[in-house]
């Protein structure tokens, strides 16, 4: 009887306490599941913001080459985008995220939706792994954006597309693991919020050995050393690019909290903005002061480069400056470009966007200034980032660009450079009214 006294004891007080502890459970239920759909929901808009990343591109690249190239870059844009979300599914994000584990790539498999736990009122996964997949491929359509305006104007478009096959099925996805996915880098300590080094200097090495392999365009460089210079189709397009891609990279950078459950999380993505925007900003006042300087002129494709070259530095770490850090750190992406274009001139790199200047010189300024920042990285780990990834996009770009040079070839025959890959290659014209093909009317 004192056994059951005491039993029965235990189970009015175990009763009791459910009664008052059943409706905070509940609402610790209900805190979960809101933080797995606002989080879930930043990943979505994020990813649609940074979609239009791709149009930004489009426009970019449509204004900067010459008016016979101009649908060929759109054809190119729309192709490269396409192309990035079929080999991120079939073999990319498992190979970037699947039992990577402290090493150097994930598994070869096609992505799968696993909702299980959600389904089962399970909220602890944080986001739909739907939403996951969207947001980190539009991110390898950016890194396979940048190729496409160094090469413009001389490479034939089905070689270009086998090697975005390459870069968003292979390359891409394996260096990511190092980082990203919980790879070596990652064990080490390597900081890249949102991808400097992790997607755009990745898509400037890429573009560099493009640009080196595939040579330079017809009477772009005199014998005697001089540059000739090949003004592009449209400014005013150049500069809506530019602006797409700005707006679009605040859902890059803001996107990459990766959370949008919590108040902190809000207030940190509203930083992440901020700092963005004026890091753009500081690169666009600081190229127009250092050409007014050295030129004597305001250049406004040095300013638009800018405004990209500031957006790139401070990818890597957006969430640990100050304003004016940020800007700072902008304003040194800027300064880059205007030296670094006049560089590759010298050097005979035929760069037709500017792209190398941009998301490869600017991507590694940006990656080493996170220690200034941020006290838990390391200069010396981010340098090992820096060079490691480089060293295997080099090699791995080259050996692809290398076997498309030699089977199907990759550059546009004489004659075809100079009737413009839009006639020879589409059979069409971005601006018929003003082409080549009006002067039989």
């Amino acid at each position: 009887m004192k056994n059951l006294k005491y039993t029965g004891a235990f189970a009015a007080v175990a009763v009791t306490a459910l009664t008052f502890a059943t409706p905070a459970l509940a609402e610790d239920a209900k805190v979960t599941e809101t933080a797995y759909i606002f989080n879930s929901l930043s990943f979505l808009i994020h990813g649609f913001m940074v979609m239009l990343m791709a149009a930004g591109f489009a426009m970019l690249e449509a204004g900067m080459v010459r008016t016979k190239n101009v649908a060929t870059m759109c054809v190119k844009n729309i192709a490269l985008y396409s192309i990035a979300g079929i080999l991120y599914y079939a073999v990319g994000y498992n190979l970037m995220y699947q039992g990577v584990d402290g090493g150097f790539m994930g598994t070869f498999a096609p992505w799968g939706i696993d909702d299980s736990a959600m389904a089962k009122g399970d909220f602890s996964g944080n986001y739909s792994a739907s939403s996951d997949w969207f947001f980190q491929m539009v991110f390898v359509a950016t890194a396979a954006s940048i190729v496409s305006g160094t090469v413009a104007e001389r490479i034939k478009l089905w070689p270009f597309l086998a090697f975005v096959v390459v870069l968003t099925g292979v390359i891409y996805p394996i260096q990511g693991s190092w980082q990203w996915g919980g790879g070596w880098l990652s064990e080490m300590g390597f900081a890249d919020f949102a991808g400097s080094t992790l997607v755009h200097s990745t898509g400037g090495w890429a573009a560099l050995t493009g640009a080196i392999i595939l040579g330079a365009r017809k009477g772009k460089f005199t014998k005697s050393g001089g540059v000739h210079p090949m003004p592009g189709s449209s400014l005013p397009l150049a500069t809506l690019g530019t602006f797409i891609l700005w707006f679009g990279w605040f859902g890059f950078n803001g996107g990459s909290q990766l959370a949008m459950g919590s108040a902190s999380d809000i207030a940190a993505i509203a930083n992440i903005y901020i700092n963005t925007n004026i890091a753009a900003a500081g690169g666009v006042v600081a190229a127009m002061i250092a050409t007014q300087l050295i030129y004597k002129k305001v250049d406004l494709t040095m300013a638009l480069n800018g405004a990209l070259a500031g957006l790139v530095s401070i990818t890597a770490g957006p969430d640990t400056p100050t304003m004016g850090q940020a800007l700072l750190i902008g304003a040194v992406g800027g300064i880059i470009v205007v030296f670094a274009i006049p560089m590759l001139d010298k050097l005979k790199i035929d760069d037709v966007v500017g792209a190398i200047p941009v998301h490869l010189m600017a991507g590694i300024w940006g990656t080493m200034a996170v220690p200034i920042t941020n006290p838990d990285a390391s200069f010396v780990t981010q340098a090992i980032g820096v060079v490691s990834i480089g060293a295997f996009v080099i090699v791995a770009s080259s050996i692809a660009w290398l076997v498309l040079k030699a089977t199907v070839g990759i550059r546009l025959d004489d004659e075809a450079e100079a009737l413009g890959a839009d006639r020879t290659e589409l059979g069409l014209e971005a601006y018929p009214e003003f082409g080549q093909g009006s002067q039989s009317l």
